[in-house]
């Protein structure tokens, strides 16, 4: 009896450690799914400057080269480009595609379906510019809470666990 009580303590202490840092974890990889964006949107600033590809060709060698979840609204904002607007294609994407973006940086991205396939190159190219520079405003906000957190919600899991051990002990 007193071996299937140690055997659930230490499953609730395992439990709340991993808790922990699965919510320490979101913000580190909220950071490499920006930085990942950040790249992403110079790849796509060049190719749209200098190959003069379609948009659906263009997502497609992205969605190829980051096969990421990141690169999955690639994937889906080129297939729905077959049925629908490029911008559209893109919104889409983006509501449908999960990540470890939060709301903010989402809405941001939202942004380059204005111009995403409707202006000249040029129009795309600046657009493109201005929402890398949003974007790395994002990163930097990103990596603070993560310097801030990280480390909070890690050890928050285990004094929270080890509290519970020995609340039931």
């Amino acid at each position: 009896m007193i071996f299937i009580k140690y055997i659930t303590l230490m499953g609730v202490f395992l439990s709340t450690t991993s808790l922990g840092i699965t919510i320490a974890n979101k913000y580190k990889y909220r950071a490499n799914d920006l930085s990942i964006i950040r790249n992403i949107l110079n790849i796509l600033k060049t190719k749209i400057n200098y190959t003069y590809e379609s948009l659906p060709k263009i997502f497609e060698e992205i969605e190829q080269e980051f096969s990421c979840e990141v690169g999955k609204i690639f994937k889906i904002a080129k297939e729905k480009m077959q049925e629908m607007s490029a911008g559209e294609a893109w919104h889409y994407a983006l509501e449908n595609v999960h990540t470890n973006m939060n709301e903010e940086d989402i809405r941001i991205l939202k942004n380059l379906e204005k111009m995403l396939g409707k202006t000249n190159v040029e129009g795309q190219i600046t657009e493109i510019e201005l929402m890398e520079k949003f974007i790395d405003k994002q990163i930097e906000k990103a990596e603070e809470e993560q310097k801030k957190n990280e480390k909070l919600y890690r050890s928050l899991g285990i004094i929270c666990g080890m509290a519970i051990v020995i609340i039931l002990i």
